[in-house]
């Protein structure tokens, strides 16, 4: 099969390392379900395992040829076209109104009941971090509305340890309950005081944590089973409080078009993308990351070895089912089309934002003519199964009908 725009790869890869490493990994460690399921669909990831597809280009009919993707959520190869899509899906939501960026994280002392808990320390995050924002929200002091934002989960640091954030981006403004817009006090800064925001984001979550210990839904690790003695608890738990609740807020953005580019550079992010690693030699993976140190970004170099890359790795994996990107308030799944529409009437306004970005976001341009998409006419399947695309079954009934 000849070369084309989708063999096009960094030296080295995550999938490198799984396919060199991972059947020892597998025998020597403990993996869920799910983690053998990641690590298979990114090895299969664009090769013949996965079949294969013919792309035409839809102005001057140059063909290529590449192997499908895995698409798993995990896979450092298949989220440019996730993104994209997920991008293109907002572009109505866009408001003309100031953005802001805002990151909750949790202290690093939950980690290793994180790791026992991570379907419900994930939940327990995005629902204290959002209930935060929309309270604050609906607070005359600060905006007197209800909010409307997305947020995104991370939950690895540069180095892949665990680092469990949620990032949000939202609205400069709020719906009052009589259905008007109202616009922030300060829009120049954020909408509330990043010491408020820290301080009822861990109320909520410190509250949620021991609702759920006492109806004994947490589980704890050997190393951390004294926690199960209620007064070790107590004690711990006054230890994580008095952790670092960091809640960093960025300046607002200015157009519709930088926050949605914004937008897309967090949605569908993996733990380590394959332009970070340098080199596979003799056990060891090494691999560059950015340092954050005295407020200043350095990029630096760590060496681990293979076992504990593929362990810090596959612990980003998230439980299935579990939903990633969420969307609260009038933004929220079933009332964001009626409310954005409603909001853009309130400000008079003359939305171009899809077509602002459509260039970024559309697809993958011809390589041949430079002006087409490369869109797909026949899929072959891991089973062998072709499949003709809408494409390909507009262009062939077109040419029947000429003749």
């Amino acid at each position: 099969m000849k070369k084309s725009f989708a063999d096009k790869q960094p030296e080295y890869e995550v999938a490198d390392i799984f396919r060199l490493y991972g059947e020892e990994y597998r025998s020597l460690n403990g993996m869920t379900k799910k983690q053998h399921q990641v690590m298979t669909a990114i090895i299969n990831c664009r090769t013949s395992k996965c079949g294969y597809h013919i792309d035409m280009c839809e102005e001057c009919g140059h063909t290529e040829e590449a192997y499908n993707s895995c698409r798993d959520r995990h896979c450092p190869k298949c989220q440019g076209i996730n993104r994209r899509k997920w991008v293109n899906a907002r572009m109505q939501d866009i408001l003309p109104v100031a953005y802001y960026h805002v990151v909750f994280t949790l202290p690093h002392l939950i980690n290793p009941i994180l790791s026992y808990n991570r379907a419900f320390i994930y939940d327990l995050l995005f629902s204290s971090s959002s209930e935060t924002l929309l309270a604050l929200g609906r607070n005359p002091k600060w905006l007197g509305g209800e909010m409307g934002f997305y947020g995104v989960l991370h939950t690895w640091g540069q180095t892949l340890c665990q680092h469990a954030h949620v990032h949000y981006i939202v609205p400069a403004g709020g719906l009052t309950e009589d259905g008007q817009w109202v616009e922030p006090k300060n829009p120049d800064t954020f909408l509330f005081p990043v010491e408020a925001l820290s301080n009822v984001f861990r109320g909520k979550f410190i509250d949620g944590l021991k609702e759920a210990y006492h109806n004994s839904q947490l589980e704890f690790p050997d190393d951390l089973s004294d926690l199960c003695c209620e007064e070790r608890f107590e004690d711990w738990m006054d230890e994580f409080v008095g952790r670092d609740w960091v809640v960093y807020c960025k300046p607002p953005f200015g157009r519709a078009e930088q926050v949605v580019r914004y937008i897309g550079r967090y949605t569908h992010r993996v733990a380590i993308t394959n332009s970070r690693i340098i080199d596979i030699v003799d056990d060891r993976i090494r691999f560059r990351y950015k340092d954050y140190k005295a407020n200043e970004i350095h990029w630096e170099e760590m060496a681990l070895t293979a076992r504990e890359f593929i362990h810090r790795f596959l612990s980003h994996v998230l439980p299935k089912g579990f939903h990633k990107i969420r969307h609260y308030g009038y933004l929220a799944n079933g009332r964001c089309k009626a409310c954005v529409s409603n909001i853009k009437q309130l400000l008079s306004q003359d939305s171009q934002s899809h077509e602002l970005m459509n260039e970024d976001s559309a697809g993958i341009r011809c390589p041949e003519c430079g002006q087409g998409l490369m869109l797909p006419m026949i899929i072959k399947d891991r089973l062998g199964q072709i499949m003709l695309s809408t494409l390909a079954l507009i262009r062939f009934r077109a040419a029947y009908d000429t003749s």
